[in-house]
């Protein structure tokens, strides 16, 4: 345990001291009760519903924030499933390995079923690239019917990878960019409306701007629109491509590289409709080796607060093919480091956190933040320490002080998020530990006790040392 006074630091600099705003400043945003939500891969949802671990994992993350996370079922493989009303499973597929995904599949009423059960509300991914309206707005309909949590329909995935050949694009006979998705994007959006009503997901693109499409898609396309969605990896490892994860986990970087998302946020805002990073991780391609570490962990925290403060409604982080899946947050047999970033920062935001602040000026490598209930009352701070421990050498620390607390004296709880090292992964045997000891079993159900440590204050102010590679909360 650790025995510190609270010095907030905007800037890593030994004496400096920032006073903690009694209200939220101007710069603080709302945040959504499902800020930090889940996607499924499409192919693997219904193996997902069948492990203890997904219940668990999710019912623990709502019993942080009083709100289930939001649940999005897509992919890649939403655009290789067609449904097929008579099919008597959930989904019908073959692979040569289970650790791979299918090129084609058939989904059936039972899908629609699993995802009707799912506690936070659901957006499903429908085929658009195969050009079979017909059984894609049969699937549509009854989910209408069967789902009461149905939050949206997407209406294909990324099409800006689409290949040539794809029915979509050689029914068009115009060939493919982004204006012209747009137009088929409307128009299966006004087939569909009539039968289930305008609940979709417009954009649900990578690398293509979901503020282009929905300027495409013109305000009578808007309208027809529940949210907009664009995907999120910060790094890729799709063939062969060199990962980084000082980069990845840097408090500057993540700062500077969500700063894109503040104008489609408040273009979506605008046309009344929520903005979502609607798939995102670390990195594409499953992840690479930087995915399941522990700088990965802080990296959500960071990521997911900094995506607030530009505007996302929501962040959706992918889970892929299970136990083929490097940024996943559980599997069949062991929940991976990346789910300790998830629940602390959970535990951050809490049940009571109602808007969110930065206290830093987001050039260093501290973050420090501040969550403010619907009164406008400071509850909780949290430091991140984004420098970079590889196990290596002496662990630096960081202290970070402030000023302005309301109470003059006496003491406060801090709850520190560890593990020896950035590269630490739980699935390899590390202690990454929330408290002391607290973890999660392989199933997700919490183990060992989550204590917190003791914080003196004096003349209205503490401090806290946060080691490099290494998060802590301050609760107020």
């Amino acid at each position: 345990m650790h025995t510190t006074i609270l010095t907030l630091f905007f800037c890593v600099s030994i004496g400096t001291a920032i006073t903690l705003p009694s209200s939220p400043p101007s710069s603080a945003r709302s945040v959504d009760p499902s800020l930090l939500s889940v996607s499924l891969e499409f192919f693997a949802f219904p193996g997902y519903t069948a492990l203890a671990a997904t219940e668990n994992c999710l019912n623990n993350l709502g019993a942080l924030r009083g709100a289930p996370p939001a649940i999005r079922i897509g992919g890649t493989t939403q655009d290789r499933a067609t449904y097929d009303a008579s099919l008597g499973s959930a989904v019908n597929y073959t692979v040569a390995s289970p650790a791979d995904a299918p090129d084609s599949l058939t989904f059936g009423p039972q899908f629609i079923s699993l995802a009707s059960q799912m506690k936070g509300n659901v957006t499903l991914g429908l085929n658009r690239q195969l050009n079979n309206q017909t059984a894609s707005l049969a699937a549509a309909k009854l989910a209408k019917q069967k789902m009461d949590n149905l939050f949206a329909i997407e209406l294909g995935n990324e099409p800006e990878f689409y290949a040539s050949d794809s029915p979509i694009i050689v029914a068009g006979g115009v060939g493919w960019n982004q204006n012209v998705d747009a137009a088929s994007e409307k128009s299966w959006f006004q087939t569909f409306s009539s039968s289930v009503g305008n609940i979709f997901q417009g954009a649900v693109t990578l690398s293509w701007t979901a503020g282009g499409t929905l300027s495409s898609l013109g305000s009578d396309g808007a309208a027809l629109l529940k949210s907009l969605s664009r995907h999120s990896y910060p790094q890729s490892a799709c063939g062969g491509a060199s990962t980084n994860l000082p980069s990845l986990m840097s408090h500057a970087g993540i700062v500077s590289y969500t700063q894109q998302y503040a104008s489609e946020a408040a273009a979506a805002h605008a046309a009344g409709i929520k903005y979502f990073l609607g798939e995102t991780n670390s990195a594409t391609c499953g992840g690479g080796g930087i995915s399941p570490t522990f700088g990965a962990a802080l990296w959500i925290i960071d990521y997911v607060l900094q995506g607030a403060l530009n505007g996302v409604d929501r962040l959706y982080f992918h889970q892929g093919t299970i136990s083929n899946c490097a940024y996943c947050f559980w599997g069949q047999s062991s929940i991976f480091t990346p789910f300790y970033g998830a629940a602390f920062v959970s535990e951050f935001l809490g049940t009571d956190g109602s808007k969110i602040a930065m206290l830093d000026d987001g050039t260093s490598a501290v973050g420090v933040y501040a969550v403010y209930s619907s009164a406008n009352k400071p509850l909780r701070l949290l430091v991140v320490n984004t420098n970079y421990f590889d196990g290596t050498g002496t662990r630096s620390n960081t202290t970070v002080s402030v000023t302005g607390l309301t109470t003059s004296s006496g003491t406060k709880q801090a709850l520190r998020l560890t593990a020896p090292n950035a590269t630490s992964r739980v699935d390899e045997g590390a202690a990454v530990t929330i408290g002391g000891s607290a973890s999660f079993t392989s199933s997700c159900a919490r183990s060992g006790t989550q204590a917190t440590e003791t914080t003196s204050v004096s003349g209205h102010a503490l401090s806290v040392v946060v080691s490099a590679s290494e998060a802590l909360i301050v609760f107020l």
